[in-house]
């Protein structure tokens, strides 16, 4: 089997453990946030048998909070080799993981203990050569501060580059049925094949976090696309039973896209960001099922103006006054 399927909280951290212990020369690790302490002392102890372990941090998020100064401490006293991701970009959001140069892990989860327990996550292994080799490739050259340039015609999605384009033609090809799990929807360029998909017939199904949840300097456009989607008469839901933190398409049973990238111009556009296309049918058969749960277990979101007030009162400052929905006649 070339590739296989990691979804979370399900499958616990125990096949990424499992990877790393079956590691017996190198392992390459690129993390956004990094704080679970099994997953480090996994590491650590492949460093004492000789594994070359390299990991690669984001240092900072955009607005400057260090996730990952304390598990940076406990990595290089345990003999692993860590160093900031590449600074030619303003953050690093990949989640990628290479076992002695025959597997890569591309994941949407941080290896933070709340995204191996408490969020819908997933994360894809493969065992195709090109693949793998393309992914170290990539570290390899952030590692050193040096270009890189993803393969012409690879079913790996990288931004900044072409991840968009890559994006926009997977939901252009949907013919049937397209589930869509994302935290954010705030790129005009994707919301805007979202809609013609629904046009030419495609049921769509999104769902997404609450507005509430959205930072707030990404309220305003991150309601705006909702609302867009909700105004095309698409149904936008959000998870019943867990947080939604995976980056995730199914697309008529037959295609999927996983990987880190959120719908919105800085993920596309400045990020270092990973996702992969996978079409091995027991793979997506699983995402299909999983997505079809999610489903029928999530809670439709009311994006009407009321619905909207609702969801954002006493939780985000100023966000009702710089949507517009402030001193409405609510009769």
């Amino acid at each position: 089997m070339s590739r296989s399927l990691i979804v979370l909280p399900d499958d616990s951290a125990a096949p990424i453990l499992a990877a790393i212990e079956s590691a017996r020369r190198t392992l390459r690790i690129k993390m956004f946030v990094f704080s679970d302490a099994r997953l480090a002392s996994g590491l650590i102890a492949a460093a004492r048998r000789k594994v070359k372990v390299r990991v690669m941090l984001n240092r900072a998020r955009r607005r400057g909070e260090q996730d990952n100064e304390r598990i940076r401490r406990v990595l290089e006293h345990g003999g692993v080799a860590v160093r900031d991701a590449n600074p030619a970009f303003a953050v690093t959001h990949e989640k990628s993981m290479v076992v002695d140069d025959s597997i890569a892990v591309v994941q949407s989860l941080n290896w933070a203990t709340r995204n191996l327990t408490q969020t819908r996550d997933y994360a894809v292994v493969t065992h195709r050569r090109s693949e793998v080799a393309e992914i170290a490739d990539a570290f390899d050259a952030d590692w050193r501060r040096r270009p890189f340039q993803p393969r012409d015609g690879s079913d790996l999605i990288w931004c900044p580059g072409p991840g968009r384009a890559h994006l926009c033609r997977f939901i252009d090809e949907a013919r049937h049925r397209l589930f869509v799990q994302n935290e954010r929807y705030q790129d005009i360029q994707v919301i805007e094949r979202l809609v013609r998909a629904a046009r030419r017939g495609v049921k769509v199904s999104i769902m997404a976090r609450p507005p509430h949840t959205l930072k707030s300097d990404q309220i305003v456009d991150g309601v705006a696309g909702l609302r867009l989607l909700d105004d095309v008469g698409i149904e936008i839901r959000r998870l019943g039973h867990l947080k939604l933190h995976g980056k995730m398409m199914v697309a008529d049973g037959a295609a999927a896209i996983v990987g880190s990238i959120n719908f919105a111009p800085g993920s596309l556009d400045g990020r270092r960001e990973l996702a992969i296309e996978v079409r091995a049918p027991a793979v997506v058969a699983r995402l299909d099922q999983v997505a079809r749960h999610d489903w029928a277990d999530g809670h439709r979101l009311d994006l009407s103006d009321e619905g909207v007030r609702a969801d954002l009162d006493g939780r985000v400052e100023g966000a009702e006054a710089r949507l517009g929905l402030e001193n409405r006649d609510w009769r």
